[in-house]
């Protein structure tokens, strides 16, 4: 009880630091590895790992610990990754395209205010318990495990008829959680893997989407909670452009054209929203990282950003070797690199 106590003061008092901390435990075998934090801002992108919504990364201690803590997260609830790297192989290319089986990653939402632990089940397993301030953040495990028992019901009883019925069935199970969740970001996941081409809900989603008003019901609560989100957008355009398909051979062709030239437009346009949102982020990110550096370091920076060498630094800055290195050192804490080739990196994406 006194320890249940102690834990409930620390999730009281980190949240009072107006800051994220998102801890853990792990298996202590995976001492020394690298643990990633990605922000999942398009849901069409949280089905696997993807390099650039890695935000920051950490490694596991001696006993199994992994913690990061910030204030530089989204203030509204987002979906986040934590994403354990087991991998033997170090090439980031073989990990990131999910051919690492030895991996592990959970999802969970959150804020910039939360204070999120992952410790390990009663069975010792890793990333599959959530505790947090934030009575949102466990909400995608529970989708995971109705969607393993989805899963089992397919497989049980294959046939044409029982594949119906089932559709029917889990299509309003999932969505019924989804509202009773109250929040739209469970929703939106639950909506990806009903509406995806890959799975064989799609068909029966075709048929939804266009006789079922809940799908206008998520679009008016995402307007309403998350009206200037790019993922809003998106939605719209997808729910619209799967209405038309689906009623694409009703008598009023000419109309569905249009909408369905129209909804395509929106869908295009909300491509060109991320595309611009991304660009201004990392903008305002080398911006917000140059501001940290002193007038003399950011002349380093573009000197390394030109590929020069300590010692023609020097000569350009008309100080010593040394200088340069101390300054360089002061680079690696400030952006928490470990090399030139990271400096670039960050500047250069």
């Amino acid at each position: 009880m006194r320890r249940y106590f102690l834990f409930v003061l620390f999730l009281n008092s980190a949240a009072l630091l107006a800051q994220y901390q998102f801890s853990g435990e792990v298996s202590q075998i995976n001492a020394g590895n690298t643990i990633y934090l990605s922000l999942v801002e398009d849901y069409r992108k949280s089905s696997r790992i993807y390099l650039n919504q890695i935000v920051k990364k950490t490694q596991v201690d001696s006993l199994g610990h992994f913690q990061f803590e910030g204030n530089n997260l989204p203030k509204e609830n987002r979906i986040y990754r934590i994403h354990l790297d087991g991998c033997t192989n170090t090439s980031e290319d073989n990990h990131f395209l999910g051919q690492c089986n030895n991996s592990k990653s959970v999802l969970f939402i959150a804020n910039n205010l939360d204070t999120v632990q992952f410790p390990t089940s009663f069975e010792d397993q890793s990333l599959c318990t959530i505790v947090s301030t934030n009575p949102k953040s466990e909400a995608l495990l529970q989708v995971e495990f109705l969607k393993d028992e989805m899963v089992f019901d397919f497989m049980e009883y294959p046939g044409e008829t029982s594949k119906n019925l089932n559709s029917k069935k889990w299509f309003a199970t999932l969505q019924d959680f989804g509202k009773s969740a109250e929040e739209p970001l469970v929703e939106l996941f639950i909506y990806d893997f009903l509406s995806d081409k890959r799975n064989e809900t799609y068909t029966h989603y075709l048929q939804d989407v266009s006789a079922n008003s809940y799908y206008e019901g998520l679009l008016n609560r995402l307007q309403s909670i998350y009206p200037e989100a790019g993922f809003t957008l998106e939605y719209a355009a997808e729910i619209a452009t799967g209405q038309q398909l689906a009623n694409f051979n009703s008598p009023k062709t000419w109309d569905l054209k249009y909408l369905l030239i129209l909804a395509l437009i929106l869908s295009l346009l909300a491509n060109v929203y991320f595309i611009t949102k991304q660009k201004l982020n990392v903008r305002t990110a080398k911006k917000s990282m140059r501001q940290k550096l002193t007038p003399q370091e950011q002349k380093i920076v573009d000197h390394i950003l030109q590929e020069k060498s300590n010692k023609e630094i020097a000569t350009a800055l008309f100080v010593s070797h040394s200088t340069v290195k101390t300054h360089i050192n002061n680079l690696y804490k400030k952006l928490e690199v470990s090399s030139r080739e990271e400096i670039v990196a960050l500047f250069k994406k």
